[in-house]
């Protein structure tokens, strides 16, 4: 594993000399995801392996390839392959830890184009952006951080059809360990699934929430087939409408818009006030759940409805205020 990892890098570092010319070793490190001494022992190698790689000196030195040289290069490896069919948008590849897998498949399918195409299609992908990180409203799409090794995980065991261990934290309860069958991902507004099973009742996970994971020996019991846009449907409607969920209609300001949808449980239905601040119905576990997320926002919201919650808010603010217009004991 270890070294087709670093025969992925090689190459991806000639494709990127071939393609982008002199770069410093801080570029190179920086585009691989690897330290400038690595970067420099893979120069070496490839020295060695008869790669005409040379150096440049001075201050806008750095390393080249000599004009004309060409390789053959090997056949996209399973991620980068993986990452072609999800990257949609390069946020689905990132929220299924195929972020650097894209970038690695990208660079192998320019250098396969004809050579007078490729500056045609350098030219069109800057007139193309998809999902940028803010709106026209200014407003920040912040796509959830999970660690790649347990996105890994989860996806081999996914892919492999084995059952997977992972230590989740639900939203208001302790770090948990259990065991599931993983039957797919799904990622919706750059936030990641896990569709599985536990003791046969079907469960979602969000990525971001699982702590840990690893794949086990043992087989997934789970349908040989799944249709996930189907099985995603109808856990969503379940999801909406099961349990002791509560549905508040709040005013928050946009600033705090990504607090409070983080921790509630859906949005379903989100507009834009005259004033600017933002007016969401939302979904929360239950009524404790409710209270807790609002108050966590203090003047950043208000709960319009329920009635209950907006008079559950006021007596605590009174009790905060009467406890606090005394002198300390």
């Amino acid at each position: 594993m270890i070294f087709r990892v670093r025969a992925d890098r090689l190459v991806s570092l000639v494709l990127l000399l071939r393609q982008r010319g002199r770069l410093s070793a801080t570029t190179l490190a920086r585009e691989l995801e690897v330290s400038t001494r690595t970067v420099l022992r893979d120069i070496e190698a490839l020295s060695a392996a008869g790669v005409p790689v040379y150096a440049e000196r001075g201050r806008r030195g750095g390393f080249a390839l000599l004009p004309g040289f060409r390789t053959e290069l090997t056949g996209l490896n399973h991620d980068e392959a993986l990452a072609l069919l999800v990257a949609g948008s390069r946020r689905g590849a990132q929220a299924f830890g195929l972020g650097s897998a894209l970038a690695s498949a990208m660079l192998k399918v320019v250098d396969a184009l004809p050579e007078s195409y490729r500056d045609t299609a350098a030219s069109a992908v800057e007139r193309l952006l998809i999902d940028p990180e803010t709106d026209l409203l200014a407003r920040r799409q912040v796509a959830e951080e999970v660690p790649d090794a347990i996105v890994a995980e989860v996806r081999r065991a996914v892919f492999a059809g084995h059952r997977l261990r992972i230590r989740y934290a639900a939203v208001g309860r302790a770090p948990q360990w259990r065991t599931v069958d993983p039957i797919g991902l799904v990622t919706v507004r750059d936030q990641g699934y896990l569709l599985a099973t536990r003791a046969g009742e079907d469960r979602t996970y969000r990525l971001s929430r699982v702590l840990a994971a690893e794949e086990l020996a043992e087989p997934a019991q789970r349908p040989d087939r799944v249709d996930l846009d189907r099985a995603w449907q109808d856990r969503s409607t379940r999801f909406r409408t099961g349990g002791d969920q509560v549905t508040v209609l709040v005013r928050v300001n946009p600033a705090r818009r990504e607090d409070l949808v983080g921790t509630a449980l859906a949005v379903l239905a989100e507009e834009t006030e005259a004033d600017g601040w933002l007016r969401l119905e939302v979904t929360f576990q239950d009524s404790r759940h409710a209270e807790w997320a609002l108050w966590q926002l203090a003047m950043n919201a208000e709960a319009l409805a329920p009635q209950w919650l907006r008079t559950s808010l006021r007596d605590r603010a009174a009790a905060i205020a009467t406890r606090y217009g005394a002198a300390p004991s």
